[in-house]
This record gives C-alpha cells, sequence and structure tokens, in this order.
C-alpha cells in the first residue's frame, strides 16, 4: 500500500507545538451572515451555494460575510481548486472569512514536518496532493522523502501555504459565535484552546446554552444539519453524502438553513 510505504519513509507522526491562531472579534453585527459548513474539496457544491445564497441576499441592503467553517481540502477531488476559490474575491457586496479546521491544521503540520504530519496522507492529504497534479501513487511508489518533498512544494503555490498559515480559529460577533468543531462546555470562548476549537467532538451532548448565543460550526458531519437555539451544526458530508449547507444569521430573526446536493438545491425555513 503506497500510503503505508509514505507513512514509513516519513515515520510516525508526532505532537508538536505551533503558534496560536488568530481569533476575530466583530463588535458590530453584520446585517447577514451566511456560515458555510465542510466544504472538503467539493468545488462543484460550493459554487452553487454560493450562487443560493448571492440569490438570497440579492437587493438586500446592509454590510454582509459569508463564513467558512473550516475543513475546506481533504477527501474530495478538488481541494486546490477550492483554496483558489478562497483566494480570489468573493461575490460582490460580500465579505469573506475562512476559519482554520483541523484538515488545514493536519495539512500544515505535513508541510512544517512531513515526518510528523504523514498521518494526514491518510486522512484525505492523499486526495488532495492529487488535486495539485502530483503524478499517481505509482509514480510515487519508492520516492525517497527529500525527493518527495521538493515534488510537492514544487506543485502546491506558496500562497496556498501563507493562506493556511493565517486562518483565524474563531470568529465572534454580538449575535453568535464560529468556530470548526464547537466550544467545551463550562470554558469561556476566549479560553478555549486552539486544538479544541478545531478537533473538539462531544456526541452532541451540550445544547450550549451556557454561551448565551448561537454557536455555529461543522467539523461532526451529520445526515441533517441541527438547528438549535444554542447550537447551529451545519457540516452534512459533502464528500460522502454529496449535501453541502449554509445557514443564515441577521439580528432579529430566526436561522434560516441552505442546503445543495448532488441533484437538488433545497432550501429550510424553520416554522
Amino acid at each position: 500500500m503506497v500510503l503505508r510505504q509514505l507513512l514509513e519513509l516519513f515515520g510516525a507522526p508526532k505532537t508538536g507545538a505551533r503558534e496560536a491562531a488568530p481569533r476575530l472579534k466583530r463588535d458590530h453585527q453584520p446585517e447577514r451572515i451566511y456560515a458555510i459548513g465542510d466544504v472538503h474539496g467539493c468545488l462543484d457544491l460550493l459554487q452553487r451555494l454560493e450562487a443560493k445564497i448571492v440569490a438570497d441576499a440579492e437587493g438586500m441592503p446592509g454590510d454582509k460575510l459569508i463564513v467558512m467553517l473550516g475543513d475546506l481540502v481533504d477527501r474530495g477531488p478538488a481541494s486546490a481548486q477550492v483554496i483558489d476559490h478562497m483566494l480570489a474575491r468573493p461575490p460582490a457586496g460580500f465579505e469573506r472569512v475562512c476559519l482554520l479546521g483541523n484538515h488545514e491544521s493536519m495539512m500544515l503540520a505535513f508541510f512544517r514536518d512531513p515526518r510528523r504530519g504523514a498521518i494526514w496522507l491518510e486522512n484525505g492529504g492523499r486526495e488532495t496532493l492529487l488535486s495539485y497534479g502530483l503524478p499517481s501513487d505509482t509514480l510515487l511508489r519508492g520516492v525517497a522523502p527529500r525527493v518527495l518533498d521538493n515534488l510537492i512544494r514544487s506543485h502546491v503555490p506558496p500562497e496556498h501555504i501563507e493562506f493556511l498559515e493565517h486562518l483565524p480559529v474563531l470568529l465572534e460577533t454580538p449575535e453568535a459565535i464560529f468556530v470548526h468543531a464547537g466550544l467545551r462546555p463550562g470554558v469561556k470562548p476566549a479560553a478555549q484552546a486552539d486544538d479544541d476549537l478545531i478537533w473538539f467532538r462531544d456526541n452532541y451532548e451540550s445544547d450550549y446554552a451556557e454561551f448565551g448565543r448561537p454557536v455555529v460550526h461543522g467539523h461532526m458531519p451529520r445526515t441533517e444539519p441541527l438547528l438549535s437555539p444554542y447550537r447551529i451544526a451545519i457540516d452534512t458530508g459533502a464528500y460522502a453524502n454529496g449535501r453541502l449547507t449554509a445557514v443564515r444569521i441577521e439580528p432579529a430573526a430566526a436561522p434560516v438553513l441552505f442546503s445543495v446536493t448532488n441533484e437538488i438545491s433545497v432550501r429550510h425555513t424553520p416554522p
């Protein structure tokens, strides 16, 4: 198995220290925020969902923000192209913020030190490297670590790595908190560890009421999105289920869910 051979070449992963990721806080609540769940390299779904968002916001005054909740990359077929899309301008009239997910973190760990980060290859990294045009597994078979490292870096644009390195891990607004994985109960948002914000899983045991405003996150894929007063979970398994979901957050209005699938587009309005 080629991935196993690469892991043997690079060595077993180890935990290493890294700089704290940026955290964003806005005192002003945008008129409309559209948060998008885990894309995982599914560019076609992302483009279709963005088109629905643009249509929904057409003619609406005020500032509009798109928040990507992390895990842009891995597992799906077009991770490199998704990052290209993020580096391009957002739709007219919108600002865009991209948050760090655990898959971006694993990708960065691999580029910083392949020996410590090689586990990424078994968690969607292979598909991401192929999306950058690297040779097939057959051509990579038996390649020495240094040669493989040079090959990867010759295919991955430096601006992609720079983009990943500067992703914030949290966005707070007066009416919502946006994060990739969720929040650890009993810990104030400002005191949450970076690793918890991108890795934490609680199987939806907490309702997040303690945080006093909705926490919008992805990370734990669901067949249906979760829409509750204080917890909104919108990872609907784009790469596995063919469904990508977004939620609209605006002052004095109930959240509205949007989804696109590989077959049809649907819009959910809560009762």
